[in-house]
């Protein structure tokens, strides 16, 4: 492949379809539980199936660290990072991996209809898998 056609490479390629969510209300230990148990580190925020946050595993456990905060009261809405940084499914592979290199974001959440209908999450693990493919077809 030409660095080109590598330009053109969308991201819904190498996403994550149908990622585990959770819901704005539910509990940070419901969000810990649903990360160990899929062997995850983000968790895409929903209210009413609308995307509203992410939950990362570095956010929840410095908010359960917390003095006073109970994990099983707690809302997952008082963790979650707002407004997480969303692109189209046909987003161009490079300019995601970029940006997010560029702002040090370790997950890109991917949805149509304004981020109303989440189709996929794409994460450094998957970046990762996006450089290895890329690598096998290159030359040695």
């Amino acid at each position: 492949m030409t660095a080109h056609t590598h330009e053109r490479i969308p991201i819904r390629r190498f996403m994550t379809p149908t990622p585990v969510t959770i819901g704005r209300e539910q509990s940070l230990e419901e969000a810990h539980k649903r990360m160990q148990e899929h062997n995850i580190r983000h968790l895409p925020v929903l209210d009413g199936g609308r995307i509203v946050g992410i939950l990362s595993d570095r956010e929840l456990e410095l908010v359960e660290n917390l003095p006073g905060v109970d994990a099983h009261t707690t809302k997952v809405e008082e963790a979650m990072i707002d407004s997480p940084y969303t692109v189209e499914p046909d987003a161009p592979l490079r300019d995601v991996i970029t940006f997010m290199a560029e702002h040090k974001y370790g997950t890109a959440v991917v949805a149509a209809d304004d981020g109303r209908a989440l189709l996929g999450i794409f994460t450094t693990i998957d970046a990762l898998t996006a450089f290895a493919s890329h690598l096998q077809g290159a030359p040695a």
